[in-house]
């Protein structure tokens, strides 16, 4: 019972976690920068995976698309697959999830369902390192941008999309370990054994028939008026 509510508490870790990776590929706010006037913020600069935009103080925003994967950096073409690939596995490792699990119906014997639930634990820590390590190289980019005094272009500072990829892998990677854990629970069950027997319910039986029997031995002591 405890394995099935760790596998259930598993499931809603993983699932939540690839809903926030899955959510942070298209998210607009990988890095921000404004330009302050006195009173207001007179524009915004922010980019992400596929284009780079600017709002003015007016909410109206101007984006440029990145025109050729060819032409981008290197980091920014490493970001897109590592996360591509994050919400990929996040999607295969919900179907073996489901499978591996307990209170499914599918799967096969317990063992069996040990081992996809297990497979399905190493899917999600890997989809948690996929995006983990493209969140992290982003802002790597960003801060030592930001930190190096010769760097002279727009400098931008981390966006709400790589905490919320951050998170996402976290939850990720906790909850496939957990599932990881489930085929040691299911190996270290102790398996009940059943006694045979069958001897013994045969030699009961001999015994209840044989008493069952009525005893026609004559008494050896007869009183005398039976002789009369």
């Amino acid at each position: 019972m405890a394995s099935t509510s760790a596998e259930i508490i598993a499931f809603l870790l993983t699932i939540s976690g690839w809903v926030l990776v899955s959510s942070t590929l298209p998210t607009d706010y990988w890095k921000v920068s404004t330009i302050d006037g006195t009173v207001i913020t007179t524009a915004t600069f922010w980019a992400n995976l596929w284009k780079t935009c600017v709002t003015d103080s007016t909410g109206v925003s101007n984006c440029k698309d990145f025109p050729s994967m060819l032409a981008l950096d290197g980091y920014i073409q490493a970001c897109r697959g590592l996360m591509i690939s994050a919400v990929c596995l996040g999607f295969f490792g919900a179907v073996f999830g489901l499978v591996g699990m307990k209170c499914t119906k599918v799967g096969g014997s317990d063992q069996t369902k040990a081992k996809i639930a297990c497979l399905a634990g190493l899917i999600f820590i890997l989809s948690g390192l996929c995006s983990m390590t493209s969140c992290s190289l982003y802002a790597n980019r960003i801060t030592s941008e930001f930190f190096d005094p010769s760097f002279v272009a727009q400098k931008y500072e981390l966006g709400a999309a790589l905490f919320i990829g951050w998170a996402g892998a976290s939850l990720c990677i906790i909850g496939g370990s957990i599932f990881c854990f489930s085929i040691a629970e299911n190996s270290n069950t102790p398996r009940r054994g059943y006694a045979y027997n069958g001897a013994a319910s045969v030699l009961s039986s001999r015994t209840k028939v044989h008493n069952s029997v009525p005893d026609k031995t004559p008494p050896k002591h007869f009183d005398k008026n039976a002789y009369v």
